[in-house]
């Protein structure tokens, strides 16, 4: 059975987490299948948004510590972790982050540990009110290293991070909507999250990507993001979804081309 399941339709891939038995716990097959699945989607121009959620109303319940605390895969995780560069749990994590559309979580049931790291990683969060979420390492005797340390930043204060970190205290997406951490509650979030998707896709896809990246700036490269609104709006200036895009005001059967830049 795939540790993955993606449907794709008009534009919009939603991608289920498939370990249900496992209330979606990441193992890490499923950490590997998680950044090949975003390198083909990376490719993949016909696809303009993508909704990551779980299957059986949970997102997931974190990482698989029976997975963990296989030997083999604990030598494997030394490995990664002595290695220069990101290792895979940062990848199959920040790989999202980077994608070149909009990426948008629908939460369900739970949202713990490695979960709340992958939500994180999503460009919008939409939860069911009643979803359990927690930044739940600590608990284990471990710390966050899925690119918590960026994904986290700048959605609450400092203060705030290191409380939800240090006491990995559990806690509803009602709470998680006051603080930040989640961008919409609804009852029914991944029809609510294609419904967002859907309004995404009315605009160019070469503008959704510049907007991406200059606000990615914005939190994680001040320094460089001015430059970056000029060299982006020259790019989509020179981009035929631009022009189809003032065309599309006005005649909105009018369809986009597939993604110009990467």
């Amino acid at each position: 059975m795939a540790l993955l399941h993606i449907e794709k339709n008009n534009g919009i891939a939603i991608v289920y987490l498939n370990r249900p038995e496992k209330r979606n716990a990441m193992s890490f097959a499923l950490l590997r299948e998680l950044v090949s699945t975003a390198k083909t989607i990376e490719k993949d121009r016909s696809i303009r948004c993508v909704i990551l959620t779980g299957e059986a109303n949970v997102f997931s319940a974190g990482i698989d510590l029976g997975d963990l605390n296989n030997p083999k895969n604990r030598a494997y995780a030394v490995w990664e972790l002595l290695k220069p560069g990101q290792s895979l749990f940062q990848k199959a994590f920040l790989v999202w982050q980077n994608l070149p559309v909009p990426v948008i979580a629908a939460l369900e049931g739970f949202c713990f540990g490695a979960g709340m790291q992958l939500a994180l990683a999503a460009d919008i969060r939409i939860a069911h009110p009643e979803t359990k979420m927690s930044i739940m390492e600590s608990r284990w005797g471990l710390v966050p290293d899925m690119g918590l340390s960026r994904s986290l930043k700048g959605l609450v204060g400092i203060d705030l991070a290191k409380e939800l970190t240090l006491t990995a205290r559990i806690f509803k997406a009602q709470y998680a909507k006051e603080i930040g951490l989640v961008t919409h509650l609804d009852e029914q979030p991944l029809v609510r999250a294609q419904a967002l998707a859907q309004e995404m896709l009315q605009r160019s896809p070469d503008a959704l990507l510049a907007a991406k990246r200059v606000l990615e700036a914005m939190q994680h490269q001040p320094k460089q993001s001015l430059r970056l609104e000029k060299i982006w709006q020259f790019k989509l200036l020179l981009a035929k979804n631009t022009r189809l895009a003032r065309q599309k005001d006005k005649r909105p059967e009018i369809e986009y081309l597939p993604r110009q830049y990467k």
